[in-house]
């Protein structure tokens, strides 16, 4: 059981490092570095994909670990529901947002998004994706502060 346990605080390593690590350091440094915004918009959208497959992975195996060891009692745990919670986010994000957001770049060719009639829905649609970044990203933070009191209580 103990590998188990430490694959839960592993997990949610991954998940939140690296939801911090892309969204708040690399995604703005290379905006930063770059002059290519297209290129760093582009690097930034493929490591927010790869943080969303580890989301996906990771609070999948949260959830499933959560309800080995506690059975239903984990519905009743704030753990349990910021990690559904997270999840929830993520997938919304992946698969709700993100495509329209690629769809939208697609319909702007030959230009960019940025430089076509689209920028405006396109901003919009980014904001959308960046305020659910934050909220999950808070409930990250929320996520590790729970785990060190203790294990999903």
């Amino acid at each position: 059981m103990r590998f188990w346990g430490a694959l839960y605080s592993l997990s949610i390593t991954a998940w939140v490092g690296g939801m911090l690590a892309i969204g708040y350091l690399a995604a703005p440094i290379l905006f930063a570095q770059l002059s290519d915004r297209t290129l760093a918009g582009n690097l930034a959208g493929a490591m927010f994909t790869a943080v969303a497959w580890v989301g996906m992975a990771c609070g999948a195996y949260l959830l499933m670990y959560l309800l080995a060891t506690k059975g239903w009692r984990a519905i009743k745990v704030g753990v349990f529901w910021i990690v559904l919670t997270m999840l929830l986010l993520t997938l919304a994000g992946h698969f709700g947002i993100q495509p329209v957001l690629a769809q939208l770049k697609a319909d702007a060719l030959p230009r960019q998004v940025m430089e076509s009639a689209l920028r405006d829905r396109f901003a919009t649609w980014h904001g959308v994706s960046s305020v659910l970044y934050l909220l999950q990203s808070l409930l990250g933070v929320a996520l590790v502060v729970r785990q060190e009191r203790g294990r999903g209580r």
